[in-house]
């Protein structure tokens, strides 16, 4: 393959398409993208746990004014990296703490990432192919889903995107005698925030992508050289190291916590949620891409790889495919968002294939069918979603909200409720009470999260997370407090049973608990009785 040649035809090519539209077709790009995304990100509540999670550290940090050490219950949570939290509080701060607000993480990133594709396929490739592939990406039910779910896995994939295009461009440009430095230095910076994203994976994946893509087109050694450019390191310290920095001389034990209990064990253990078989990533991905995925037999002629033209990117793509499935495959716990980086190469390789067959004659009149399709799924399941989330905790968080008063304390029983402390704007941490079992601590749960954010805390811990013969004297010091609980208590706290809740969802209550009521009093058995609450 003569790369410098079809680099060459490239350029020419496109310099040579008319300016059809008043402003760059990636705005256009941009413009459709942010509505899809955004159109139907409103309807649902957040879902538990992990959208009441991430955005309830978010709201946290927003209220209590420190952006720089995350906190679940006000206990520092170092499960991963801020950048998630920064942008979530931020878009709350602007537009107030709703649903949209709270998934502006994932939208911006979702949209920076089709956005990215498009430029990058349109510049190598040309306008039909990139528009093509924007479709199909934008339509895959899995990109659409976690374009509006409220964690940390869309937010990485872009960063892990932008940077393997980014330093793709550049040895494109580069060896084609084009400008290229400022492509490089904006994948060190994609790849330091992918960092702040999520972790090592942020570098780690990006640089095993396009190692293995210099591996498998004998251009390993210019490759390196631009993974190598000194320059680009420090971009990428400069902007990813202050965090870890100041964590590190604020909490002594946070480098061992974060980078080897968090990426390390995490990665290699099989201790932790959902475990799931070596094959799991690939059928997640042929699946959850459907209508669009058996576009892919377009792939298995011999005529598609017998193609000289684009032959490099194409391999870009696989090998961006091949090292990410591999790279998550090999843990026993598998979650299906951590396959979101072999989305963009796969949306590229179904629309190459859909090119392939309309050129060969073959399946023209079923592209647009196939992303009508596509796009109806997604709006499907985006108005399912809306009717059944049934660990959702807003309608009590909202009843809360309305009939608590300042100051009077919140205590979560046998369950640490992610979403109330969103949705009830609650201003300050919940008293949890649990028997706080070594075997249910160890497991990968609610508990499992506020034990280690208890390590870095120990003063607060002992003040927030209670045992139940605890219990009873937190709720005689205060003149009222509210319970959110199982509907039907655990026997720690039988007198709880014989109290009328405020308010029930599913199996949940809400309880107002005032030991100046004679009743509750003798129950509690409070020694002394406090002031009614005024």
């Amino acid at each position: 393959m003569n790369t410098q040649a079809s680099s060459a035809y490239d350029t020419q090519h496109e310099r040579s398409l008319p300016s059809t539209q008043p402003w760059p077709e990636w705005v256009s790009c941009l413009a459709i993208v942010a509505v899809w995304f955004g159109a139907t990100a409103w309807l649902r509540p957040l879902a538990i746990p992990d959208e009441g999670r991430y955005v309830g550290v978010s709201w946290e940090m927003l209220r209590s004014g420190d952006w720089l050490v995350p906190t679940l219950d006000g206990l520092p949570f170092f499960h991963k990296p801020p950048l998630f939290y920064w942008i979530t509080a931020g878009s709350m701060q602007l537009f107030g703490p709703g649903a949209m607000a709270s998934r502006a993480a994932a939208w911006l990133a979702s949209v920076s990432t089709a956005t990215a594709l498009f430029v990058f396929v349109r510049r190598w490739v040309g306008p039909t192919q990139a528009w093509t592939t924007v479709t199909v990406l934008a339509t895959a039910p899995l990109f659409y889903g976690a374009a509006q779910y409220a964690n940390l896995d869309m937010l990485v994939a872009a960063c892990i995107s932008a940077t393997i295009l980014l330093a793709a461009h550049a040895a494109l440009a580069r060896t084609s005698g084009l400008p290229f430095g400022r492509a490089l230095a904006a994948a060190f910076v994609a790849a330091a925030l992918g960092v702040l994203s999520k972790g090592l994976i942020g570098a780690v994946i990006p640089l095993l992508v396009l190692s293995a893509w210099g591996l498998a087109t004998k251009r390993l050694g210019k490759i390196l050289a631009l993974l190598m450019w000194a320059p680009g390191w420090l971009l990428f310290v400069a902007v990813a190291a202050p965090w870890f920095i100041a964590m590190q001389q604020r909490f002594p034990d946070f480098g061992h916590y974060f980078f080897i209990v968090q990426q390390v064990q995490r990665f290699s253990s099989a201790g932790f949620n959902n475990p799931q078989p070596g094959w799991f990533y690939p059928a997640a991905l042929i699946a959850l891409t459907l209508p669009w995925s058996p576009w892919l037999v377009g792939l298995l002629g011999r005529r598609y790889w017998a193609q000289t033209r684009h032959a490099e990117l194409r391999m870009l793509m696989l090998v961006w495919i091949g090292v990410v499935t591999l790279f998550f495959s090999l843990p026993g716990s598998k979650l299906v968002g951590y396959i979101l980086p072999a989305l963009p190469p796969l949306a590229f390789l179904i629309a190459d294939a859909a090119r392939c067959l309309r050129e060969n004659g073959s399946a023209h009149r079923r592209l647009r069918p196939t992303a009508a399709i596509a796009a109806i799924a997604c709006l499907a399941a985006a108005a399912v979603a809306h009717f059944y989330q049934p660990k959702s905790q807003q309608a009590l968080a909202e009843s809360l909200a309305a009939a608590a008063k300042p100051g009077e304390p919140v205590v979560f029983l046998d369950n640490y409720y992610y979403d109330i402390m969103f949705y009830a704007r609650l201003d300050a941490p919940v008293l949890v009470v649990d028997q706080w079992r070594p075997s249910e601590v160890a497991k990968d749960s609610w508990r499992r999260e506020l034990v280690d954010a208890a390590r870095f805390a120990p003063a607060g811990a002992t003040r927030r997370l209670l045992h139940p013969d605890e219990a009873e004297a937190a709720f005689c010091r205060a003149p009222s407090s509210w319970v959110v609980g199982p509907w039907s208590p655990a026997p720690q706290l039988p007198w709880l049973a014989a109290q009328a809740p405020t308010y029930q969802s599913g199996a949940t209550a809400l309880w107002h608990i005032v030991p100046s009521v004679p009743t509750v009093h003798a129950a509690l058995h409070c020694h002394e009785t406090p002031k009614a609450a005024a």
